[in-house]
């Protein structure tokens, strides 16, 4: 697999090496490069009690700036939290907020099962402590046709699964949310096939670009942002991206996913951006910042392209979208 290096990105989508540079500094004078995601988080307030109703979001310490981040303007705080899709708190873009704000992500743990020679059920401070918190500045492009710039606090997507060492039989990597209809009671309803699941080609899963996040804008994820633990695939439409993970699984079998199980014609299981091949309901060519009243053109993969093309070399992207 041809992996591109950070400086194929545009000049224009690289973070400025000399804020880079001070980032960097300004953490190893505080004594926080390379702190553990889970001890970054052991002595924060909200590890305990600041999901529930009303609290004051903690920032979270010690992360690094990844090369990989974008320069564009950032989406506001308050328009990245309060228009969401997330069903299991509701179908309008306003009910994740408004219905996850009593949801308690805590004890919380994640299952990892399958095709790996590590298997088992994981306290989340457990499946956390090996990683060094990154802010990536990824484009959130959701297949809707609207879309984002996100700072996301996380880890590398591969560095986690290779701790639990797929074996040769592993192709693809499943994912699931959590499934409670009384923390969630968006569940209540037959909207979707619960749990909410997706999955990944492993080499997708793999690539450098994939991460979990644990937080947005410098601090812990909002409830109705996936807390505490979402994927975030930034070349693939959002609905890709799930969230609340409970559950991760090696598969030899290409897994079930939530949208292409409900309306396979519309939703296929790469769900690549792709302007080239619109939905059947609307064009993708364009999408709309939100922030903006202008629609722009929507890139290939997201604007990923040079990142991430190569994994699907030889591929008939309209077939396979």
């Amino acid at each position: 697999m041809l992996i591109k290096k950070p400086e194929t990105i545009k000049p224009s989508e690289i973070t400025d090496q000399a804020i880079y540079l001070n980032r960097r500094q300004f953490i190893r004078d505080s004594g926080l490069l390379g702190i553990g995601v889970a001890s970054a988080l052991a002595g924060l307030p909200w590890v305990k009690n600041s999901w529930a109703e009303g609290a004051t979001r903690q920032p979270l310490p010690g992360r690094i700036q990844s090369p990989f981040s974008s320069a564009e303007k950032l989406t506001d705080f308050d328009d990245a939290s309060s228009y969401n899709n997330f069903y299991e708190f509701g179908t309008r873009k306003s009910d994740p907020k408004e219905h996850a704000q009593a949801f308690v992500p805590r004890p919380w743990s994640v299952v990892v099962d399958g095709a790996c020679e590590k298997p088992g059920t994981y306290d989340l401070e457990d499946f956390l402590r090996p990683h060094t918190l990154e802010e990536r500045i990824y484009r959130l492009r959701c297949v809707e046709a609207w879309s984002m710039v996100i700072p996301w606090v996380g880890f590398s997507l591969g560095d986690a699964l290779k701790r639990f060492q797929p074996t040769s039989r592993a192709k693809y990597v499943a994912f699931y949310t959590l499934h409670d209809p009384e923390r969630m009671p968006g569940q209540k309803r037959r909207v979707l096939e619960w749990p909410y699941r997706e999955g990944l080609r492993m080499d997708e899963a793999m690539h450098p670009l994939a991460m979990l996040a644990v937080g947005m804008y410098g601090a812990e994820l909002p409830n109705q942002n996936g807390a505490p633990l979402r994927l975030v695939v930034p070349w693939k439409y959002g609905f890709k991206s799930i969230k609340s993970i409970v559950r991760i699984s090696f598969t030899e079998e290409q897994p079930v996913c939530t949208w292409n199980q409900v309306q396979p014609s519309e939703y296929g299981f790469y769900s690549n951006v792709n302007p080239n091949v619109d939905h059947l309901r609307w064009s993708q060519k364009k999408e709309r910042r939100i922030g903006n009243w202008l629609k722009q053109e929507t890139l290939m993969f997201n604007g990923y392209a040079d990142q991430v093309a190569s994994l699907y070399s030889g591929m008939d992207l309209k077939k396979y979208f």
